[in-house]
Parts: C-alpha cells; sequence; structure tokens
C-alpha cells in the first residue's frame, strides 16, 4: 500500500542560461542523466535566474518554473518524497535563497531532503577537478589552462583559491583558476600564468554552463575579457566553449550527491 501512495521526485534547481545550445548540452543533459538514474523519480526543473526566466519566456516562449512554481507543481501533482539537488557549484547566496524557498513549503511533503553543490567538501573538489583535467589530458605540456569561475561576496568564495591551489597539489602546474567576480581575480592570474611562460593560453569557463560569461567576459572581443587581456599580454589564446556540465564525471558528481541526499533521506 505504500508504494501505492508515494510518488518521488527530483527537482533539479539551476541558475539558468537564455543560451539554446549550452542549455542542451548541460542543464537538458543533467536533467537526462538523473532521469536515467532515478527512474522511479519523476525530474523537476527549477531556475533561480528571474531574469533569464523572464528573457526566455519574452524572446521564445518557454516557461521555466521558479523554485517556488515547481514545489507547488509537484504538490499538485501529489508527489510525497522529493530530492532537491542543484546545479550549483557552491553554497553560496544563490543556494541558500534556493533552500529558504524550498524550506517554507517543506513540511507538506513526507520527506525532503537537499543534495549538496558540486564543490562542497574537499574530496568533491578533488573530484571534479580529475574530472575536468581528464578532459584536457592531451594537451601539450607547454599550454597553460586557465579556468574562469564566477566568484561570490559570500564567504564560500574561499573555495575558487583553495581550486587553484588543489590543482598544482595534484601536479598540474600549468593549470590556473580565477574568477570574474571575486578572488583570484584575472590580473593575478595573469601574474602566475606570466610566470609559468606558457606556449599557448586555454581559456575555458568553469561554471555549469558556458553562458553569458563565457562568451562575453571569457571569450568577447571587448579590451576587459580575458581574452583580450591575454593577448594584450603577448599570448596566443585559444577558448574552449564547454561548460562544466558537458563533462561527463562532473555529471556523475552531481547524481553521486543525490544519491547521499536519498540515503539520508530513507526513501
Amino acid at each position: 500500500m505504500k508504494q501505492d501512495t508515494e510518488k518521488k521526485a527530483i527537482l533539479v534547481v539551476s541558475f539558468g542560461t537564455s543560451f539554446a545550445k549550452t542549455r542542451a548540452k548541460t542543464i537538458d543533459r543533467m536533467e537526462a542523466d538523473f532521469a536515467e538514474a532515478f527512474p522511479d523519480y519523476k525530474v523537476y526543473r527549477a531556475w533561480t535566474s528571474k531574469k533569464i526566466i523572464a528573457k526566455l519566456l519574452r524572446r521564445d516562449g518557454i516557461r521555466i518554473p521558479t523554485v517556488k512554481e515547481a514545489v507547488a507543481q509537484m504538490l499538485a501533482d501529489g508527489v510525497t518524497h522529493v530530492i532537491v539537488q542543484p546545479t550549483h557549484l557552491v553554497d553560496g547566496i544563490e543556494n541558500e535563497q534556493m533552500k529558504e524557498n524550498v524550506e517554507s513549503c517543506a513540511q507538506s511533503f513526507s520527506s525532503l531532503v537537499f543534495g549538496e553543490p558540486l564543490l562542497s567538501t574537499a574530496e568533491d573538489q578533488r573530484q571534479a577537478i580529475e574530472a575536468v583535467m581528464e578532459e584536457f589530458k592531451d594537451r601539450k605540456a607547454e599550454e597553460a589552462l586557465v579556468f574562469m569561475g564566477h566568484g561570490t561576496s559570500h564567504q564560500v568564495n574561499s573555495i575558487y583559491a583553495d581550486l587553484d591551489s588543489m590543482l598544482k597539489e595534484l601536479g598540474y602546474s600549468h593549470a590556473f583558476l580565477g574568477t570574474v567576480e571575486a578572488y583570484p581575480s584575472l590580473d593575478t592570474l595573469l601574474e602566475k600564468v606570466a610566470e609559468f611562460r606558457p606556449g599557448k593560453v586555454l581559456l575555458a569557463p568553469f561554471m555549469f554552463v558556458a553562458g553569458d560569461h563565457a562568451i562575453h567576459d571569457m571569450s568577447g572581443e571587448g579590451r576587459d575579457s580575458w581574452r583580450s587581456r591575454f593577448e594584450e599580454a603577448g599570448f596566443t589564446v585559444e577558448c574552449i566553449m564547454k561548460g562544466l556540465g558537458e563533462y561527463p564525471g562532473i555529471r556523475r558528481l552531481y547524481i553521486e550527491h543525490a544519491r547521499a541526499a536519498k540515503v539520508l533521506g530513507k526513501f
């Protein structure tokens, strides 16, 4: 009788992107992986960026639910057990606000648990680095690999400096990681990369989607883009437009986090 009354769901929460191609390769692919890994669960989608949600509706007629709207839909559908799995990288401002929105309705479900963001523990960070670096194993040793993270004013931003240090500890002396909006900054990276004296600089986003920041702040033609700044410093630059959600190893980590949450929720 219990199985007849239980309805299980996974709510996949992403920041969102207005770029259809990267959405298909990252968010859509991640949700498909969850559906495959959890065949007894219905997969629901929610985005946290109201600006992007509004843009998609206005431009493309595509309606993406907010977190509160997705929770309301699950309740209307009779869902009883929920795993909320964000595709966020860190437990920062976006993730905290998402939790607040969900928890306001949590008691309406028989069970509700949260999966952790990608980089929640030191072991998560190590596995994420290895998953990404596996994709670059055939690149030349004299090439510098520079990752662009987002960065945040939240105290969790220290993770990005930790990742940069961990890259070196794991033997990737040619790899560097900085942020668009915090520390490590682009100026810091320019100094470190200059000391490495690479034959070429590869720029790649360290974000779930290769969206606006990757297209404009990383690879854009503007004078302040990372590409322009590295070229101005005399480096040959190649931009790799691939979000973290495109890496199979990264998607597997999110699946593992959801499975750990399932165990915690005992369902």
